[in-house]
């Protein structure tokens, strides 16, 4: 079975955060520096978006029990807006909280962040990028949301906060920090929402591969599938082995996140960017949706935060 990748969106600047919700049948994901989020359909090829002020906007889930309300990121704050999906902008916006107030941090803005299965809410921040490769290093830290207002820090010296993914059968957590180019496993406590025992799975220096891990998602056989920036391919890995099971490729270099979805959760919909590098566009399609069917894998839908017992 030989994977087969199309482009199903117009591009974008720095693509990110899929998130598959069931019950619209629909993607949901995030222009970064671009300061909007997106919902594509793909039953009606219908693409929308709404433009945010206030900063960069890393990441999307959707709020649980509220179909038009979405947890976001603005810059170093979390925010939920009133979106209904078609108007250019959204109708309310509630700044939560703000994070990494210190001076020397004010460079900093949350990237990936995703809920878990308990529907707890894991994000990370990174230091100031003024361009690609130009990172102010180890300045981020990842965090849960544990109040409205209050979030609890797991891991500090982030460099770039990134991919995450859970297994809830094995009662562990995988995640990456982009600079490290390496896969991390955690064990996860889903009760009480930690993390300990940081287990390097799976490193893309062994494996000569180019490029940085970016976002990833899981597949319900247990493996991984992680997306390379500057390495135009998605890894298909087993996490519990270290093997690299397959390569997709794409017409992109600057490959970013991956989530499964459609009607039976057997489609990959994997972000791009088109950032300038070195002086050097990224021509067209970068920035675009890649849909990828026939790998002969299934997924689960993106879990959605739950915000209503948090105090």
């Amino acid at each position: 079975m030989t994977p087969i990748v199309e482009v199903i969106t117009e591009r974008v600047t720095l693509g990110e955060g899929p998130h598959w919700d069931v019950e619209s049948q629909s993607l949901y994901y995030v222009d970064i520096l671009g300061q909007a989020i997106h919902k594509y359909t793909p039953s009606t090829n219908r693409h929308t978006k709404a433009k945010i002020e206030g900063g960069p906007v890393s990441l999307l889930v959707p709020v649980e029990g509220s179909p038009d309300r979405f947890l976001i990121s603005i810059g170093r704050k979390l925010a939920v807006v009133t979106w209904d999906g078609v108007s250019a902008t959204p109708s309310k916006v509630e700044e939560l909280l703000e994070v990494e107030n210190e001076a020397d941090l004010a460079g900093n803005r949350f990237n990936d962040g995703k809920a878990d299965p308990a529907g707890r809410l894991w994000a990370g921040t990174m230091g100031p990028e003024p361009e690609i490769g130009k990172l102010e290093p180890e300045k981020g830290s990842l965090y849960t949301l544990v109040g409205r207002r209050e979030v609890k820090k797991h891991l500090s010296k982030v460099s770039i906060a990134n991919g995450l993914a859970w297994n809830v059968a094995l009662k562990k957590m995988y995640y990456i920090d982009s600079p490290r180019r390496t896969v991390d496993q955690y064990d996860y406590d889903m009760a009480k929402g930690t993390i300990n025992n940081r287990k390097i799975v799976f490193d893309l220096d062994v494996h000569n591969i180019p490029g940085v891990p970016d976002g990833m998602t899981i597949d319900s056989d247990g493996n991984l599938w992680v997306a390379v920036f500057d390495g135009g391919c998605l890894l298909h890995i087993d996490p519990r082995t270290s093997k690299l099971l397959s390569t997709i490729k794409f017409p992109a270099k600057q490959i970013t996140a991956a989530a499964f979805g459609g009607p039976n959760m057997d489609i990959l919909y994997v972000t791009s960017a088109q950032l300038v590098v070195k002086g050097v566009a990224q021509e067209d399609p970068a920035g675009a949706v890649f849909q990828v069917t026939a790998t002969g894998a299934k997924g689960f839908p993106g879990y959605k935060v739950k915000l209503d017992n948090l105090k």
